[in-house]
């Protein structure tokens, strides 16, 4: 009971940050905290394998999309529980979408992850692209219109839509960090850590290196895949465009400004790049241009020279209370 505290308390400090959104804040407002989540988990992911075990990955938005899509696809085509239960149906599509970008994760990883570093980046760049073009040809799931009409985390027991989709998101990031940071902090973990610290004395020591950086990418990419299954709910409509290039250049943003291998850094990060430049816009309104991405780019450049670690480095945010 006393591991399931901490995991608790979290979770009721996420539903009074969306009480107060849901009575206080306009629907554009609860739409980018719903886009939060989305980040916070698709950030945490990818830390896993870019800061944990060091590797370097660019295609993450291609497990996103397989996600997404699996998870619109089943929500329309496809009902296990029946009506009443219907909330549950939502639950199994999004662990039957984070599943089969689990099994491509292995696909992918088990060939490319004996590579290391600028290699490592060059091929999940081009499996990422392979899934976005895939998709544009592919006529049963929309090709380049997408999907539309997705349907979305049922209401009820008095519960508005977005405060629905808000506590089912939020379960799924309490899942995701907590899940990630059992396993960093577990025998697996340490693996992660040792390839991470130095690939070729953990070879020495016995570590199969390989299957250390698989298991770490599968890990990653099943929540990837949430991720996406909880954007297309959250949004009822994607295309391929919606997981190209710059989509997964945004999560390795996240990871890099939060910290590498600081899941807490990832979601103070995923809330500040999400955040910001809706913020920006009343520069727009001033000033009359938009100057939003710049500002925002140069805020990036600053935060960065001041400190390139990040802004947590490696650390956890308990780390800067705990006594020395």
């Amino acid at each position: 009971m006393r591991s399931l505290k901490l995991p608790f308390l979290s979770f009721l400090g996420l539903i009074a940050v969306g009480l107060v959104l849901e009575f206080g804040f306009s629907a554009f407002i609860q739409i980018t905290a719903l886009f939060v989540l989305v980040n916070m988990i698709m950030a945490m992911s990818l830390n896993l394998v870019n800061g944990t075990s060091g590797q370097f990955s660019l295609g993450h938005a291609g497990f996103m999309a397989i996600g997404a899509y699996v998870g619109a696809y089943l929500s329309q085509h496809w009902a296990l529980f029946p009506e009443g239960l219907t909330a549950l149906n939502f639950f199994v599509y999004t662990l039957l979408g984070g599943s089969l970008a689990a099994v491509f994760g292995f696909l992918v990883g088990q060939p490319s992850l004996r590579l290391k570093g600028d290699y490592l980046a060059i091929v999940t760049l081009g499996f990422g692209e392979i899934i976005r073009v895939a998709l544009l040809n592919m006529d049963f799931l929309g090709g380049a219109r997408g999907i539309h009409g997705i349907p979305t985390v049922p209401d009820g027991f008095g519960l508005s839509r977005f405060m629905a989709q808000y506590l089912f998101g939020s379960f799924w990031v309490i899942l995701c960090f907590f899940f990630l940071w059992r396993l960093v902090h577990s025998n697996q973990g340490r693996g992660f850590l040792s390839v991470r610290e130095d690939e070729i004395a953990a070879e020495s020591m016995g570590v199969n290196t390989t299957a250390v950086k698989v298991r770490a990418f599968v890990v990653s990419a099943f929540f990837a895949g949430v991720a996406g299954v909880l954007s297309a709910y959250f949004v009822r409509y994607i295309n391929p465009s919606s997981f190209g290039f710059l989509r997964s250049v945004d999560a390795v943003i996240m990871v890099v400004l939060g910290g590498m291998g600081s899941f807490t850094g990832s979601i103070v990060a995923a809330i500040l790049i999400t955040i910001m430049p809706e913020l920006l816009r009343t520069v727009q309104q001033v000033t009359g241009v938009d100057l939003r991405m710049l500002i925002y780019a140069l805020a990036l450049v600053l935060v960065m020279i001041l400190r390139p670690q990040g802004i947590f480095g490696s650390k956890e945010l308990r780390d800067f209370w705990r006594k020395k």
